[in-house]
Parts: structure tokens; sequence; C-alpha cells
């Protein structure tokens, strides 16, 4: 089923630091669970998320690069801690810090991805949003998607490995509140 486009309307959607936004999907990344929290910031019921690909609520200033690390992590069976922009159902945006697993079942095979999201570090932001903007453009000088997602993933890689950090530290790395002692 086709998404309809939302177009952003530049305000925000926030929700409380002890609120944690909660999904599940399958291995295609289909949503299988969401939490009351996340109905509620991306204005969706739960009818309308179950079923849907989680890409449902992508904003188009989430860099594509981003998530090609996120899904090359999970499916790497590592954790992975991202900051996102997501796109409400009203389109307003709201930003998460989120911490996505694979999901196992009994006998270690990998059977879906669970995500929690939690109100990001506000110092870590205008970095964030910097680091975003400047991968998107990346992306879009190429003009073809594949080309433009393979060129803002080098010069992301290029990032990390001069830091000599994954790109869950780098993101620890942003905040005076997570820094992990390393100087950005």
């Amino acid at each position: 089923m086709a998404q309809p486009r939302i177009q952003p309307t530049g305000e925000e959607v926030g929700f409380q630091e002890d609120e944690i936004i909660v999904s599940k999907t399958d291995l295609r990344g289909v949503i299988t669970y969401a939490n009351d929290v996340f109905e509620r910031v991306s204005g969706y019921e739960e009818a309308e998320l179950l079923g849907q690909p989680h890409n449902l609520i992508r904003h188009p200033d989430m860099p594509a690069c981003v998530f090609k690390l996120l899904w090359d992590t999970l499916k790497n069976g590592q954790e992975i801690f991202a900051y996102v922009v997501n796109l409400a159902r009203d389109g307003r945006s709201y930003w998460v810090f989120a911490h996505v697993t694979p999901s196992y079942d009994l006998e270690g095979n990998p059977v879906g991805y669970h995500s929690n999201r939690r109100v990001p570090y506000p110092d870590a932001l205008p970095k964030v949003k910097a680091l975003y903007a400047q991968l998107l453009a990346i992306e879009k000088r190429a003009g073809d998607r594949q080309a433009g997602m393979a060129a803002a993933t080098e010069h992301l890689l290029g990032l990390l490995k001069g830091a000599g950090m994954d790109y869950s530290e780098f993101v620890f790395s942003l905040s005076e509140h997570t820094r992990l002692g390393v100087e950005v």
C-alpha cells in the first residue's frame, strides 16, 4: 500500500524525558508492536502502525546513509545508537535518541528488531543536525539515490575512521551527558 506524502510543517512535537517510544519490527522492518507513547507522538493509531513499514515515519531530512549504517549494523547482529528525526502524521517532526537491537528466537535466529527511543540530549542536537544536513547535501548532489547514499556513507565512514570510533561511540561523544572521554 502506498503511503500518503506528508509535508513537514517545520513544527516539532515532543515527549517527556521519562517516556520511551518503543517499537518492534520483523526482519523487513514491518511494525509488529508500537507502544502508546509511539502512537501519541507519531499521531498514528495502533491499527494504522501494525503491518506498516517503519519508514512510515521517515522524515525527508533524515539522511539515507544513516539508515544504511543502522541496517548494516543490525544485520551484523550488533546494536546501534543513533539520533533520528521522525515525521508525525500531522507533519510535525520529533527527534529521538534511538537504541536499536536485533531480537532472536530461542534457537538464536534473528526474528526482528527492537527500538527504544528517548528524548535526545539537547546539547548534541545542533551537532547532529549540522552533520545530517551535510550528509543530506552530499546525497542530493549526486543526483542518483544510490550514488548519493554511497558518497554520503563514504563521507560518514571517513569521519568515523578519523575519530577512531564506530557510529554509536560517535553519537555518545556528542553530548556532555554521555561523553566517552573523547573530544569532538
